[in-house]
Order: C-alpha cells, then structure tokens, then sequence
C-alpha cells in the first residue's frame, strides 16, 4: 500500500507545476481573423466593456483596459450605462453594437473577467481552471473546475484571476482578434487587472490590431 502522505506530496507537486506554468505563460490562448490582417485600429475608437460578477472588478477592469488602450494609440470610449451593457443576454449584445455605433466606434473590445485559479497558503490548497468564460458576438464560450483541496493549518487563499478578450469589427459582427490570458495568485486584484489589460493589449498589437 502505497504511503498516503507521499500521494498527497506527489498530487500537490503536480498543481503546483501546473500553477507555475500559467503563471509563466499569460497568454494561454489565442486567435485572429486573416481578413483583418494589416488592419489596425490605430487612432480609431473602440468602445471598451468589461464583464464581471463583482461590480468592484468590474470597474477596475473598465479603468485598467481603458487606460492601456489610450496608450496603445487607439480611442478608447466607454458608456454610461456600461452595467446594462456588461451582460450575457443576446439583448446586450445588441445594445453593446447600438452604442457602439452611435459613439462612431470602429470595434468592440469586450473582457470576460472571472476566478482562473485559487491557492491557499501556508496550507497546500490547490484549484485549477476555477471559472469559466462567454462573450463575443455570434460566439460563446463554456468553462468547467477542477479543484484539489488539503488544507493544512491557517489558510490565505489568494485568487488567480483571467480574462477572455473579444475584439469585434462593428461594421462586419465578425470577431477580429480574441486571448484568454491570466495571471498569477495574488491578493491584489487592481494589479491584476493591470496585468490582463497590459498583457491582453500588447497581444493584441503583436497580432497587428492595435
């Protein structure tokens, strides 16, 4: 019989390489339009919404994508009604055209924020791919956890969070260009959505999009 408290070592070890990993590489997926290739929305407006269960996370996504849109050379606008327009619903989906249109936008870039991952410390805890992911015009997304749980004296959890990002052509409905990054666990969640927008912004210019 195999000694119980080396399986449980072994099966952390195992989580905890899979954390490293994601945590090494942000982008995890991603995927862009040929017929869009050389079309940079360089000096265009792009109207900016963030989904998110948490109206806090919510808008600091809208502030953090915001600002590293501005510096990435495009014309970032937002809405006021941006809650009505953060939702799943076909009917917001169509409002999130409407005012993108009226607001003279060239695209839409859509961020789904949502829990990637949860670590508990100094106890061994361990989740993998908590949360899951939609968005997008005409496409959607499903997401499934995974969780592995050995708590060992006083706990901090700390959240891990990620974001599906959907850049969509007004004119056409048709996604140009879309990235499921993340980030490593942290407390500090305002870092965090830092770190998605910078990275989700600098894949988009790599990609020629921006």
């Amino acid at each position: 019989m195999k000694n119980p408290v080396s399986a449980v070592a072994i099966l952390l070890a195992g989580g905890a390489l899979q954390l490293a990993g994601c945590a090494s590489n942000n982008i995890q997926a991603q995927w862009s339009d040929p017929e869009f290739a050389g079309h940079s929305l360089h000096g265009e407006k792009v109207l900016v919404v963030c989904d998110a269960r948490e109206t806090a996370i919510q808008r600091v996504c809208q502030d953090r994508m915001t600002a590293r849109l501005a510096a990435s050379g495009v014309v970032p606008v937002t809405s006021p009604d941006t809650d009505k327009l953060a939702a799943d619903a076909a009917q917001a989906n169509a409002a999130v055209m409407a005012t993108a249109r009226s607001s003279g936008a060239k695209a839409v870039w859509r961020s789904t924020v949502a829990p990637d991952a949860t670590v508990g410390t100094p106890g061994p805890t361990v989740g993998i791919g908590v949360g899951g992911f939609g968005g997008g015009y005409g496409a959607g997304g499903v997401g499934a956890g995974v969780g592995v749980g050995v708590p060992v004296g006083p706990d901090r959890v700390e959240t891990a969070y990620g974001a599906n990002l959907v850049l969509t052509d007004i004119e056409t409905g048709r996604v140009m260009w879309t990235s499921k990054v993340t980030t490593a666990a942290s407390r500090d969640v305002n870092a965090q959505m830092d770190k998605l927008a910078q990275t989700g912004v600098e894949a988009a210019q790599k990609a020629g999009m921006l």
